[in-house]
C-alpha cells in the first residue's frame, strides 16, 4: 500500500471558496459536481423534499439505511439541502443561496428550468457571474432536443452500440456509462475553463453539455474510418480498427488481451511464442495484410496460446515489454496489488452504514490532493446549516410552515 500522506486543511485544495449548487440526479450530473467537490469545492446538493435524488432508492439491494450503494458512490463530500422548488418558500431559499453561488449544474429536461424560474436567463440576472452548466440527453436545441435523456438512448443513437458486440451479433451497449460519464467529465472541463474565464471578464456563462454529444466525441476511430473509407464500422468484439493483433485472445484456461501494435512488436510476439515461420507469412507482413486477415491471424496465435495458461503467457511477454495483461473481474482488479496500491478502494465513514466502500480517485494530485471530506449526505442533512449561512436561519421554522421543505404533490 501506498505511504499515507497527511490531509492538507481544507481551506488549501485547489477549489476551496468556489461554491457549487448541485441541482442533478442519477449520474452524470452527480459525478461531475462529486468531481468539483473532491477537489474542494463546496458543493450543496439541492434535493427534491421528501423524495430525494432518484439514485438514493436505486440497484435493487438493500443496506442498513435507505441509500444506495450507487448514490454513496456518486455524492461523497456533498452537503444535501431538501427543498420544494415548486413552491414559493421553497424557491426563495433558492434564489438567497443563487446569489452567492459560482457554479450550477443542473440535468433537467430542456424546458423544465424555465418553468420553475430558475433558467439562465433569469438566474443570471440575479448573479452575473454565475457559471451555469446545464445537462442533457441531446442539448438545449435542436430536433431530438426534447427527448428523455439516459445513457442507454445516448449510446444507441449516437451509433456507439453500432460498433459494440461482436459481428452478426445482437445490440450490445458498452458495460459501463460512457455516454454518462463522459458527459460529466467535459461538463465539469467546461466549468473549470468557464470559471477561469470569469476570473478576467467578471461574467458567468452557459453551459450546454448533452451525452449524445459526449458519446460521438469517443468515436474517434470509427469516424475516421467511416470519413476516410466512406464504410460503414461495423463491431469487432475487442479487436481495434488501428492494429492487429489488438484484442483479447484465448490460452489454455481463458482468455487475455495482448497488443503487438508495431512491427517491433509483431516481430518481439513471433519470437517469444516460438511462431518466426508467421514473420514471412505474406498474410501477416504489415499491419493492413494482419487487419485484412485478422481472424484467420488470430486462429494461428490461438493454437499456440492454448498451450499454456494465460497468466505464464501474460508473464511471458511482460517481460520482455510486449503489452499484455489480465482480463480481471472487478473484484480482481479493486483487489489486485496494483489497485489497492493506488488506493481505488476508500472506505468512508458513515452514519447509517458505518463505514462505506467508494471508487477511488480516478486522478491524483501529488501537490492538493483531493480528500473525503464528508460523507454522501443524507438527504437534507444540511438544510438547517445551509439556511443559517445564508441568513435564513431564524426565518426557518416559518419557512418550513410555508412548505419550503414539504414534497411535492
Amino acid at each position: 500500500m501506498s505511504e499515507a500522506k497527511p490531509q492538507l486543511p481544507p481551506h488549501l485544495l485547489p477549489l476551496s471558496g468556489i461554491r457549487v449548487l448541485d441541482v442533478t440526479q442519477v449520474m452524470a450530473g452527480p459525478f461531475c459536481t462529486m468531481m468539483l467537490a473532491d477537489l474542494g469545492a463546496d458543493v450543496i446538493k439541492i434535493e427534491p423534499a421528501g423524495t430525494g435524488d432518484q439514485t438514493r432508492r436505486a440497484m435493487g439491494f438493500k443496506m442498513k439505511g435507505d441509500d444506495s450503494m450507487g448514490f454513496m458512490n456518486l455524492n461523497r463530500n456533498k452537503r444535501s439541502v431538501a427543498l420544494n422548488l415548486k413552491n414559493a418558500a421553497g424557491k426563495k431559499i433558492f434564489l438567497k443561496l443563487v446569489e452567492q453561488a459560482d457554479v450550477l449544474v443542473e440535468n433537467y429536461r430542456p424546458g423544465v428550468v424555465k418553468k420553475l424560474g430558475i433558467d439562465y436567463d433569469t438566474l443570471s440576472k440575479i448573479n452575473p457571474r454565475l457559471i451555469y452548466a446545464s445537462i442533457s440527453g441531446f442539448g438545449q436545441n435542436g430536433p431530438w432536443a426534447m427527448r428523455p435523456g439516459l445513457d442507454l438512448i445516448a449510446q444507441a443513437m449516437s451509433g456507439i452500440m453500432s460498433v459494440t458486440g461482436y459481428p452478426g451479433g445482437p445490440p450490445v451497449k458498452a458495460g459501463v456509462p460512457v455516454a454518462d460519464i463522459g458527459c460529466a467529465l467535459f461538463a465539469t472541463y467546461a466549468i473549470l475553463a468557464a470559471y477561469i474565464g470569469s476570473k478576467t471578464s467578471g461574467r458567468g456563462q452557459f453551459i450546454d453539455a448533452s451525452l449524445f454529444e459526449a458519446a460521438l466525441a469517443f468515436s474517434i476511430w470509427d469516424t475516421s474510418q467511416y470519413w476516410g473509407t466512406g464504410e460503414k464500422p461495423q463491431p469487432l468484439g475487442t479487436s481495434n480498427r488501428m492494429s492487429a493483433p489488438y484484442q483479447a485472445v484465448k490460452a489454455a484456461d481463458g482468455y487475455f488481451v495482448l497488443g503487438a501494435t508495431s512491427g517491433k512488436l509483431w516481430k518481439q510476439l513471433c519470437e517469444e511464442m516460438g511462431r518466426t515461420e508467421l514473420l514471412k507469412d505474406p498474410r501477416f507482413t504489415d499491419i493492413p495484410a494482419r487487419l485484412k486477415n485478422r481472424e484467420i491471424l488470430i486462429e494461428e496465435l490461438e493454437k499456440t496460446f492454448a498451450t499454456k495458461p494465460a497468466e505464464a503467457w501474460v508473464e511471458k511477454f511482460l517481460a520482455v515489454g510486449l503489452p499484455a495483461g489480465r482480463l480481471n473481474t472487478y473484484p480482481e482488479a479493486f483487489e489486485s496489488e496494483h489497485g489497492k496500491f493506488r488506493n481505488m478502494r476508500m472506505e468512508i465513514p458513515h452514519p447509517v452504514e458505518g463505514t462505506v466502500p467508494n471508487i477511488g480517485f480516478p486522478v491524483k494530485l501529488t501537490g492538493t490532493p483531493q480528500q473525503v471530506r464528508r460523507h454522501p449526505p443524507l438527504l437534507g442533512e444540511h438544510t438547517n446549516e445551509v439556511l443559517a449561512e445564508i441568513g435564513l436561519g431564524p426565518q426557518t421554522e416559518e419557512l418550513r410552515k410555508q412548505g419550503a421543505f414539504t414534497p411535492e404533490t
